[in-house]
């Protein structure tokens, strides 16, 4: 089987924990056997409510590698 046609599930997302630097977090991708192939960063929103009126502001943000298998 080529590798184009391998099953959707062999991508997988791995989060960066709190209190795990990423040197750990990618320690940690490679021995579950996998790969980052790309790393995004992804606001984090918390919602407000003023005067009857509901937002969602960014209070932080999440790091986020998309792997692959080794």
């Amino acid at each position: 089987m080529s590798k184009n046609h391998k099953k959707n599930n062999s991508k997988k997302r791995f989060e960066l924990q709190q209190g795990e630097t990423i040197d750990q977090c990618l320690d940690r991708i490679k021995r579950e056997g996998y790969t980052p192939v790309r790393r995004a960063e992804v606001p984090v929103f918390q919602e407000v409510s003023k005067n009857g009126e509901t937002t969602y502001q960014p209070v932080s943000k999440q790091i986020v590698f998309d792997t692959i298998p080794l």
